[in-house]
């Protein structure tokens, strides 16, 4: 069971049993699980089995090594199969025309058929008992029907070229579909786990528990998620996040599984076990979207399914009515009814779309783009409006020391910025840590330090007592002035939030802390605007600071000071303008990623529950990922439709061929099996990513 196909056989198969709960089908894993009860078990598999296929119980899907020494097996197989059809064919155009020649070549085609095509027989025998039409089938129809008017050599070879046909084909299937298992390849078996005696042991990664302290040296792979303990790194995780430029890493920040340590060993604390680590997490994730159908997939299945009949019926009508009809031989007719079979069979229509949707899901995941669907995957395509949180989604999401400014003092500007940083660096106040890290000055003992609830800081430095303060603790100290209130107002019109120091005499100096927007923000909304989308910033903020982050990133509209509802509202009312995407990172962005047609929430920073409301996560929350998810989107649009295109066109003109009698049914197999193999690897050029247009 490998392809879309053969799933829908055996889920006819499996209808008259109401005692099944679910059908989940794992195509690259060739596994189906089934939520039943125990006592039907039995009756399920031999149900199975009755559609020609075996079922074998398996306690875990099988390894691609496992699948890939199948499918070497199966290839020497059909090749000493082709020797003996080619045996068979020296044999009819060789031989004397005696009755021992022509049982010797009918016992060799015999037995290149049973070595290449016993499971299509089985499988295309099923179909037919159960009056469906497939392409196992139809080539079981074509094969005998070739056999019955006497072209047994012709028979055996086309049987063998299908059956290596279809193995070619399904290992290039798979290199799509286990192009997101290969990562988990990424992640070592064993980990560096440090014992209770200060000793380092290789421990297996999924017996390593929580908490356990791993270590990693440079240019070796972490095995687990953790937040690093001891030690500084650059670390390269474009296995996960996409990112090209390697991140340094120190105590206290996370690091994941799969990617590479460079140049320092690290220890960290785990945090998740193997099982869901985010790499794991991203694997399952892209295998349920692979059982998502796209919309394309859809349309395709149902047109496939009216086609294969109707071409079966045109066949018949060739071999029945051309002899009544139009005077022709028999074993014509019949000869070119069954060319018609072959070069109609809808292999290369159905297979077209999965690989393709596939194909895209796996480069947006190597590109830290995780889509959680085909359908979300075709349809970003449509995307109009892109309405964007503006807090971790469009800024840094914390704040930074923007602006400084010595004003009247008698104090050298380094000793006052020194009295700043100290008073600030006593505070868990957000402004005050962005204030301290921002100066990095060496810092003075601070007495009698205090905190203002609402107000700021105040303390005694070298016998001075100084406040570090807002602009309403500055007014009610009597130190305001024309000038200064000026100085305010410009740093506030511009969102930013502003504290002085200030001593007994006056105020000394101003700092003005943001928010600020992200390096990538501006060209991923220039980007989205040349690809025709329209961008809007919905905040909880207030106006003034929404604005001029607006202005600074080129967004093209703001709405500001938004309740979670309100958001909700607005992603209702702009998808009047046409499909709207929302892409945020908290909470309170939830209710709008789930209305929105596709919501994008950022993987790094955003909330689990955000994540999981979203449609599509951004692994390394660079903004620039939503206008590619959307070039992506076109791109695999025009792929598929290239590949139906293909499909139905090659088609089209054997089937010409064939009406004018200049069509075999060698002819016939490499055109099915052709466009079978062009269609995949056609699909497979999503994998190379996307370049910005």
């Amino acid at each position: 069971m490998d392809c879309p196909v053969e799933e829908g056989q055996i889920r006819r198969a499996l209808e008259p049993f109401p005692q099944i709960r679910r059908l989940a089908f794992d195509l690259p894993g060739r596994t189906l699980a089934v939520d039943a009860p125990a006592d039907v078990w039995s009756v399920v598999t031999d149900a199975i089995r009755g559609a020609g296929f075996q079922a074998e119980p398996v306690s875990a899907p099988p390894s691609n090594e496992a699948t890939a020494q199948a499918q070497r097996k199966e290839l020497v197989q059909l090749g000493v199969a082709l020797l003996v059809a080619i045996g068979a064919e020296l044999v009819h155009f060789f031989a004397p025309d005696t009755l021992v020649w022509k049982g010797a070549g009918f016992a060799v085609a015999a037995l290149a058929i049973g070595l290449s095509g016993l499971s299509v027989f089985r499988k295309g025998l099923s179909a037919l008992l159960r009056g469906q039409l497939n392409i196992n089938a139809l080539m079981s129809v074509a094969v005998v029907g070739a056999a019955a008017i006497g072209q047994w050599p012709e028979a055996a070879m086309v049987m063998v070229l299908y059956s290596l046909a279809e193995l070619i084909e399904a290992r290039a299937v798979d290199r799509a579909r286990h192009a997101i298992k290969g990562l988990l390849d990424l992640s070592p078996q064993e980990a560096q786990v440090r014992q209770a005696d200060g000793t380092w042991l290789p421990v297996a990664a999924k017996a390593v528990g929580l908490g356990a302290i791993v270590r990693v040296r440079p240019g070796e792979r972490f095995a687990l998620d953790g937040k690093v303990t001891t030690g500084q790194s650059a670390v390269d995780q474009s296995p996960v996040t996409g990112e090209s430029v390697p991140v340094d890493k120190g105590p206290g920040d996370e690091v994941f599984a799969g990617t590479v340590n460079q140049n320092g060993s690290l220890e960290f604390q785990v945090t998740s076990p193997a099982s869901d680590t985010v790499l794991a997490r991203i694997i399952h994730a892209v295998e349920e979207a692979q059982g998502k159908r796209a919309p394309t997939q859809r349309i395709v299945d149902r047109f496939a399914a009216v086609y294969t009949p109707a071409v079966f019926a045109v066949a018949l009508a060739v071999a029945v009515g051309g002899p009544l009809l139009f005077g022709l031989a028999w074993t014509a007719a019949v000869y070119k009814a069954l060319v018609m079979l072959v070069i109609a069979c809808p292999c290369a229509l159905v297979i077209s779309t999965p690989v393709t949707v596939v194909s895209g899901l796996a480069a947006a995941a190597r590109r830290g783009i995780l889509i959680k669907g085909g359908v979300y995957l075709e349809e970003a395509r449509k995307l109009k409006v892109v309405a964007l949180d503006k807090t971790g989604t469009v800024t840094e999401g914390r704040p930074k020391l923007v602006h400084q400014q010595m004003l009247a003092s008698t104090l050298p500007e380094a000793a006052v910025l020194a009295i700043a940083a100290s008073l600030a660096a006593r505070s868990d106040h957000p402004v005050s840590k962005a204030i301290a890290t921002g100066l990095g000055q060496p810092l003075h003992e601070v007495q009698h330090f205090g905190a203002e609830v609402g107000r700021g800081v105040h303390g005694v430095i070298d016998s001075q007592d100084y406040v570090l303060g807002n602009h309403r603790w500055v007014e009610d100290r009597r130190q305001c002035s024309p000038e200064l209130e000026a100085l305010m107002q410009a740093q506030e019109r511009q969102g930013r939030t502003v504290t002085l120091l200030a001593n007994a005499t006056g105020v000394l100096a101003l700092f003005a802390v943001a928010d600020t927007t992200k390096t990538t923000s501006r060209q991923a909304v220039a980007e989205l605007r040349s690809l025709g989308v329209e961008t809007v910033m919905l905040t909880g903020d207030n106006a003034a600071t929404a604005r001029a982050i607006a202005a600074e990133a080129g967004i093209d509209d703001v709405q500001a000071g938004l309740l979670p509802d309100d958001k909700l509202q607005s992603i209702q009312a702009l998808g009047e303008r046409g499909d709207v995407a929302m892409v945020g990172d908290g909470i309170n962005d939830a209710p709008a990623l789930a209305a929105a047609r596709i919501g994008f929430a950022m993987g790094g920073a955003g909330t689990h529950t955000a994540v999981e409301a979203a449609d599509v996560v951004i692994m390394n929350d660079d903004l620039r990922r939503v206008p590619e998810a959307i070039r992506l989107s076109r791109r695999t649009h025009a792929v598929l439709w290239q590949n139906i295109g293909i499909a139905l066109g090659i088609k089209l003109m054997f089937l010409l061929l064939a009406v004018f009698d200049s069509a075999t049914m060698w002819m016939a197999v490499f055109a099915d099996m052709g466009a079978s193999l062009l269609v995949v690897f056609n699909g497979l050029r999503l994998m190379k990513g996307v370049q910005r247009e």
